[in-house]
């Protein structure tokens, strides 16, 4: 399986407030890359994200912008490409609106969401969070709601359910953005 895990964390309840970004990069079945950045949301942070993912208004004070990461990352955002996310819903869409902020055309690529791959395949489990589906699978979450942390864990659930089910069982959950 190729593909690019994605997991965003924002600074309030707005989805344009992407405070950071992670990219975890799988090339046949095996993580190759990682990308990391935190992101000046130019926005207020509330506290109640802050006690989610410790990032502060401090820590992005000097960070780029979503329009100046951007140029760096767009290229792998491209139709055909694969992209990750548990619970992909709310990570797609602070990608989107993230770059509608700065006028940036929304980029059309596929996206599977390991939240509805464990909730098909584990559904044994109390509930499919993150931190209960790594669990589960015996996935390493070092740093819940860190990005990087929880974009690794979303690769390695996706190759775990694959190595477990199979490619056929996983491209069902695929779809276009």
């Amino acid at each position: 399986m190729n593909f690019i895990a994605m997991d965003f964390e924002t600074a309030n309840r707005y989805p344009e407030s992407a405070c950071s970004l992670a990219l975890v990069m799988v090339r046949n079945n095996q993580i190759v890359d990682r990308f990391y950045t935190v992101i000046n949301p130019q926005m207020p942070f509330d506290a109640q994200n802050i006690k989610v993912h410790d990032i502060t208004a401090e820590d992005v004070k000097d960070a780029p912008t979503m329009a100046e990461v951007w140029p760096y990352i767009k290229e792998l955002y491209q139709p055909g490409m694969l992209v990750a996310a548990h619970n992909a819903r709310f990570d797609t869409n602070v990608l989107k609106q993230s770059l509608a902020r700065y006028d940036i055309p929304e980029p059309h690529y596929l996206v599977i969401d390991s939240l509805k791959t464990s909730r098909k395949f584990e559904p044994e489990l109390p509930n499919h969070k993150l931190d209960t589906v790594s669990e589960a699978l015996e996935v390493e979450l070092w740093h819940h709601h860190n990005a990087l942390s929880d974009s690794e864990a979303c690769a390695g659930i996706l190759l775990a359910q694959r190595k477990l089910f199979g490619d056929e069982a996983i491209k069902q959950f695929v779809y276009q953005i």
